[in-house]
């Protein structure tokens, strides 16, 4: 029997009031049904990963809205343990890439084999064909290679020798990576970083959690226990699509991207895609939070994450020492909001 709500797969014949009425309480019953879940999660990871809980609710985010997400900060500050403990709360097919600079798109993608027995040609799935995806530093390798996930990112398929493969679903790439100023690295190209929901930036932990961490690390850890499988991921994700956000932040969304893109320090703003990506990031959010509409602290909360990285500087800005977070921030401060 399908947790999916009867309102959302079948015709409603009551009034357009009444079917909006009944649909919104339906949304407002599966919000309330998951809220435990939700946050029994939150926990299972926060008994691996110890750091801000904002970053588990990105990776929540980024599952319901159906993105994906990156992951940056100096090596040893836990981006890994994180993602493994993420994807082993979902009952999820888990793979994990580590991307290296002789890694071959092939590598992610697989490729055809001849079948010895059958004189045929079968294919070896790569590591691409899971439902999570860790793509481990993935700017240590170059372009042509990072570009094999472009395709499966934004279309949830791979061609493989001319043939298309869709892949399963749920499907969620969490890539990490380390500062460009390090040795070894290539900057991610900006198509590439387009098809990333969130970036989130991981930095070292405050004392006390360090602390914990040593204290957390003397015994083994009992195992993470699945909390969400991918039927529960599909009526979450319908419950995103349902959640309501009003014309006014809508508008607000809109005018904060036209403000990076009229920046005087700006050679590229924050496309309509990127303001489309706010949207869905702001309602995913108040699914995690438990509500069923959209408040402006959501889309304020998550417009440096969505946002930024899709900015591009002009070069004498950057040599002025501004980043892409000053331009977000600056329009957080001047674009006015009115309800």
């Amino acid at each position: 029997m399908s947790d999916v709500p009867a309102a959302w797969s079948e015709p409603d014949e009551s009034p357009e009031s009444d079917a909006a009425d009944s649909e919104s309480v339906e949304i407002q019953q599966v919000i309330a049904r998951y809220a435990e879940r939700i946050e029994r999660l939150k926990a299972e990871v926060g008994r691996i990963y110890i750091g801000p809980e904002r970053t588990i609710d990105a990776l929540l985010i980024a599952l319901f809205a159906r993105g994906h997400i990156l992951l940056e900060g100096v090596p040893g500050v836990a981006k890994t343990t994180l993602v493994r403990a993420f994807s082993r709360t979902l009952n999820s097919e888990f793979s994990r890439i580590q991307f290296t600079p002789d890694l071959l798109p092939s590598d992610i993608t697989g490729t055809y084999v001849p079948n010895l027995q059958t004189n045929e040609f079968i294919l070896r799935r790569g590591p691409i064909f899971a439902n999570i995806v860790l793509g481990d530093e993935i700017n240590r390798a170059p372009a042509k290679t990072q570009s094999a996930l472009l395709e499966a990112m934004q279309e949830r398929q791979v061609t493989i020798d001319g043939t298309t493969h869709q892949l399963e679903s749920p499907f969620l790439v969490l890539a990490t990576q380390n500062p460009v100023e390090q040795e070894g690295v290539y900057a991610l190209p900006e198509a590439q970083l387009d098809r990333f929901l969130l970036k989130i930036v991981i930095d070292y932990p405050t004392p006390d959690q360090e602390f914990r961490v040593m204290k957390t690390h003397q015994v083994a850890p009992r195992p993470v226990e699945p909390i969400l499988g991918a039927d529960d991921i599909a009526v979450l994700r319908k419950a995103v699509e349902a959640v309501h956000i009003s014309d006014e932040l809508i508008r607000y969304i809109v005018a904060l991207g036209n403000f990076t893109r009229n920046h005087e320090h700006t050679s590229l703003g924050a496309s309509p895609r990127a303001a489309l990506a706010l949207l869905k990031a702001a309602k995913a959010r108040s699914v995690v939070q438990g509500r069923d509409y959209v408040l402006p602290d959501d889309v304020r909360i998550l417009a440096p994450s969505v946002l930024a990285h899709r900015v591009l500087l002009l070069p004498e800005a950057q040599l002025g020492g501004i980043e892409s977070h000053d331009i977000v921030r600056q329009a957080l401060k001047q674009v006015p909001y009115s309800e």
